[in-house]
């Protein structure tokens, strides 16, 4: 990634936009359409690559229109490519490194160059959340993943855990299940917060769940061999082999740009918004997983992309309808 410094960008001009949308993913790249149809000059910075955390699911179940379900990562080629069509441009593997939200210009410097804008979504999504344990760092790439389409080819035909209960960690294990020889499903409580219809495929798929079960270690030389496992049921610390684990315990915000800029989080660092996923700052909305918000799904970081682009919409144009 490129690191440039405020110097470096002294006599460089600004990019203008009408709209600048901060992250690519599905609520991102909506934003991108919406804004764009709606005669908007929209761009788009990601980070990374156009879809998100969703390009890494093995196969998206739950978005309505796709009853036999839909891989992520075509589903995020397929709202890039109509992101694009609608007149959006996106500019990847380019972060976001300062805004200045202030006033009617908004300012947004990548390390490529700088930008300014009329109104700023930030759509900048959430990341994994780690274990904790002091040997978990230490197993990184070399037995401890938070992606199972990523790294799941690595472990055919050979023994892994997955930890966590909601719906990212049933997904997991059951993509897991069609490559390695025997899957486990570690849970720290005693009932899943997964759809049912995970839980019932998982069951299908002969995967053992252990509840109240947590991971106290993680062990092995170069690579991981074996983990330290306590049933709080039993009381029992015991120690089982595996060649992989694959954690999946929800997510942490990435709100840490948008904390510099004063907007303003909630007390789990969740941007706040209103009704109309406006921020405290004019001209500035936020928008899926990284806002606050109850359900932390596709479908929902969508909805709200489409009332913040609308909403930038009027804030830019003042259509008469549009109220402050």
């Amino acid at each position: 990634m490129r690191e440039m410094t405020q110097k470096s960008f002294e006599n460089q001009s600004e990019d203008n936009w009408d709209l600048i949308v901060i992250g690519g993913g599905p609520a991102g790249l909506t934003a991108g359409i919406y804004g764009a149809r709606s005669g908007l000059k929209t761009l788009i910075l990601e980070m990374m690559l156009p879809g998100g955390c969703i390009a890494n699911a093995a196969l998206v179940e739950n978005y309505p229109g796709f009853p036999e379900g839909i891989p992520g990562s075509d589903l995020a080629k397929r709202l890039k490519d109509q992101c694009e069509y609608a007149g959006a441009e996106i500019h990847v593997m380019e972060k976001s490194l300062e805004v200045n939200l202030q006033g009617e210009k908004k300012r947004v410097i990548t390390d490529n160059r700088k930008y300014c804008g009329a109104a700023v979504i930030i759509a900048t999504g959430t990341q994994q959340r780690h274990l904790g344990i002091p040997s978990e760092k230490k197993f990184q790439g070399r037995g401890i993943s938070y992606c199972a389409v990523c790294d799941g080819p690595f472990f055919k035909n050979k023994n892994v855990v997955v930890v966590g209960g909601g719906n990212s960690a049933a997904i997991d294990a059951l993509f897991l299940s069609g490559l390695a020889k025997n899957v486990k499903l570690i849970h720290r409580r005693s009932t899943l917060r997964a759809e049912n219809a995970l839980v019932e495929d998982m069951m299908s798929n002969r995967i053992k769940i252990l509840y109240n079960t947590e991971i106290k270690e993680f062990k092995g030389e170069n690579k991981l061999r074996s983990i330290l496992i306590n049933n709080k049921d039993k009381d029992e610390v015991r120690e089982i082999e595996t060649d992989g684990v694959f954690i999946q315990i929800g997510k942490l915000p990435n709100s840490a740009v948008a904390k510099k800029s004063g907007i303003k989080l909630d007390e789990r660092g969740y941007i706040g918004v209103d009704s109309n996923q406006r921020t405290n700052i004019d001209g500035v909305f936020a928008v899926g997983d990284v806002s606050v918000s109850p359900y932390k799904q596709m479908g929902t970081a969508i909805g709200t992309a489409i009332i913040a682009a609308s909403e930038a919409y009027g804030y830019i144009k003042r259509p008469y309808y549009y109220k402050k």
